[in-house]
């Protein structure tokens, strides 16, 4: 005890000591920083992650939303679900909606951009033009097979007779430099016709293939429409409803820059200088107004508004262009463009060929479409009626319809309501939106002939609707419970050619020219 007392005495080894303590707590101290260091990075490493996913996100979302106004949301939606190929997709979206609504512009534009921006593989098709299910199967494995780099598939190795050699070729693409595939499959309601397995194998591709894969579905209808005895998997779903009248409105608007170079480029001299004073937003803007207060009741399908809005607006800035008008006058302006808007409304959807304003051109085009348009002679009868439907009132059934329906005492009140003009005509005004009980009621009461109800009948209305004769206008999803309600299209002199087909007066049936 007494040399280790003399020892600790010694002032060289207490410094020594001091020393190697002092180099024993630096070391201690650097070690904890970087332990400190590393928890955390480790408690941050999924805000980082979520940072760079959130980049990959606004990278996305900026690019499309200049081209898709007022699908803010739904691109977001899209984005968080699949807008980062290093994080696992979701097996299947489901994504639906009323045609016009952007379903199928938008999933396009999108997967381009993931392919663009990510090392993603892509498939788009359309189920309607794959009509078995080898031709879908190929398909798929075409469109992903031509975006390989290093492994080139011959096309015997790309056949496909059915999904147990569809998921075997997809497995084959493990280890691979796609980061994952993205299969869009339009018009996807076809699929419940084809083989019972593949609406339910598609839901579960992912986890069959494990890829990092995910199946989008594009329909018209609910999902719930799919369900079956056998049930399928669950989905996500996404809903695009349709745009209302300011979101319309806004869509329709942004057309102004490409409307004002066209017409510029067709105008010379001092119309040119009258274009380049009248053009101006708020000019397109009160042209838009006046168009849809027209046409949206009867039509909300945007691509055609915009088709119908370019074709009509020459009209509107004709008398602008003449010095007749002011291009501030706005209740002149619409007293020009009224005629014309409500003629083009009897023409949507119809692709007739011909200035506006012209009723001899119009009537032989008229007439040509309607015979050369090969409706079901029953389905020509459900047409007449719904034409009759959207333009009578539904009190005036009776008296029209009805062969024992009473005597009308005639008031002055009366004969004034008959003495309409052109204007405030039912015809003139646009279509009213009917039941479908209603629309067989009429059916039934202009048909000679007694016929049942059966399924072939119902399918000629959805026929119709196909075509664009009929649109729904609400409860699309409730025909079964009567709910659902229709109008008409189509214009008057169209539908009196297909009356003299059938050989029907329509004219006889409309409170219009009684």
């Amino acid at each position: 005890m007494k040399s280790t007392y003399i020892v600790t005495k010694n002032p060289l080894m207490k410094a020594t000591t001091m020393i190697s303590r002092y180099k024993i707590s630096k070391k201690i101290t650097s070690l904890c920083r970087l332990l400190s260091q590393f928890f955390y990075l480790a408690r941050n490493a999924s805000s980082w992650q979520q940072l760079i996913k959130t980049k990959k996100m606004e990278k996305i979302c900026a690019a499309l939303e200049p081209q898709f106004p007022c699908r803010e949301s739904a691109i977001t939606t899209l984005a968080e679900l699949i807008g980062d190929c290093n994080e696992a997709y979701p097996p299947a979206i489901y994504i639906y909606g009323h045609s016009g609504t952007g379903k199928t512009s938008l999933s396009k534009a999108f997967l381009q951009q993931c392919q663009q921006q990510q090392k993603v593989r892509i498939a788009q098709l359309n189920a309607i033009e794959c009509y078995t299910t080898k031709i879908l199967l190929e398909n798929v494995l075409d469109a992903l097979s031509q975006q390989s780099t290093k492994q080139q598939l011959d096309t015997e190795s790309l056949r496909a007779d059915n999904m147990l050699e569809f998921v075997q070729q997809l497995r084959r693409w493990h280890g691979s430099t796609a980061r994952g595939f993205l299969i869009a499959v339009d018009n996807a309601e076809r699929l419940r016709d084809m083989d019972a397995n593949v609406l339910p194998v598609l839901l579960r591709l992912q986890q069959l293939t494990s890829l990092n894969l995910c199946v989008l579905l594009l329909s018209q209808l609910p999902f719930e429409k799919y369900y079956n005895k056998t049930g399928l998997s669950e989905i996500i779903s996404l809903h695009l409803a349709q745009y209302n009248k300011a979101e319309t409105l806004r869509i329709l608007s942004s057309d102004y820059d490409q409307m004002q170079r066209q017409m510029l480029q067709q105008l010379k001299g001092d119309q040119l200088q009258l274009a380049e004073q009248a053009l101006t937003p708020d000019f397109y803007s009160n042209y838009l107004n006046l168009f849809l207060s027209v046409f949206y009741k009867a039509c909300r399908d945007v691509p055609e508004l915009q088709l119908t809005a370019r074709k009509c607006f020459a009209i509107y800035l004709q008398p602008v262009l003449d010095g007749s008008v002011e291009c501030t006058d706005v209740s002149r302006l619409w007293r020009h463009i009224a005629g014309p808007l409500r003629s083009a409304l009897t023409q949507i959807y119809m692709r007739i060929e011909k200035p506006l304003g012209e009723p001899a051109v119009e009537d032989q085009s008229v007439r040509k479409l309607a015979q050369s348009l090969e409706l079901p002679y029953y389905g020509k009868f459900l047409l007449i009626a719904a034409f009759l439907a959207s333009h009578n009132s539904a009190k005036q059934d009776k008296r029209l319809f009805v062969k024992h329906h009473g005597k009308q005492r005639k008031r002055m009140q009366t004969v004034n309501a008959r003495a309409k003009n052109v204007e405030k005509m039912s015809t003139t005004l646009g279509p009213k939106s009917f039941s479908i009980d209603r629309l067989l009621a009429i059916f039934y009461a202009i048909l000679d002939e007694k016929v049942g109800l059966t399924c072939n009948l119902l399918s000629q209305i959805s026929t119709l609707v196909h075509l664009k004769l009929l649109s729904f206008v609400s409860g699309e999803q409730n025909i079964m419970d009567g709910s659902a309600k229709l109008q008409c299209t189509v214009g008057l002199e169209f539908v009196m050619h297909i009356g003299k087909v059938v050989g029907f007066n329509v004219r006889q049936y409309l409170c219009d020219f009684m």
